[in-house]
């Protein structure tokens, strides 16, 4: 199994919650969070005065899918959320060693 972390600019949320549903994705979860990349921020003008904004808001989806589903869904992901400017986002995959349903104990892809 593979769990895919993306994170996103918040208002390309719905697209790819959409997307994601059509791909055949039952359940996700979602966190906001803040952070920086390469930009370290941007400046924002507020009533005439600057702000230095470190930490951009942005969206978390965390999805664990069977391995064969994997490189379709962050196809799904790449192409939903990219606008082409900068601060698209990241997608990160890793290994899932196990997974455990706590309601009924199932394991595996079972559980997911």
């Amino acid at each position: 199994m593979k769990m895919i972390q993306a994170i996103i600019k918040p208002f390309k949320l719905e697209d790819v919650k959409d997307a994601l549903n059509k791909a055949g994705i039952a359940g996700l979860t979602v966190t906001e969070v803040k952070g920086y990349g390469r930009q370290k921020g941007h400046v924002e003008i507020y009533r005439g005065a600057e702000y230095d904004v470190t930490f951009v808001p942005k969206v978390k989806i965390e999805v664990v899918v069977q391995d064969s589903l994997a490189p379709e869904l962050i196809r799904v992901i790449e192409d939903t959320a990219k606008t082409g400017k900068i601060g698209d986002g990241k997608i990160f995959v890793t290994t899932v060693e196990e997974t455990i349903r706590i309601r009924t104990g199932e394991r595996g892809d079972a559980a997911v």
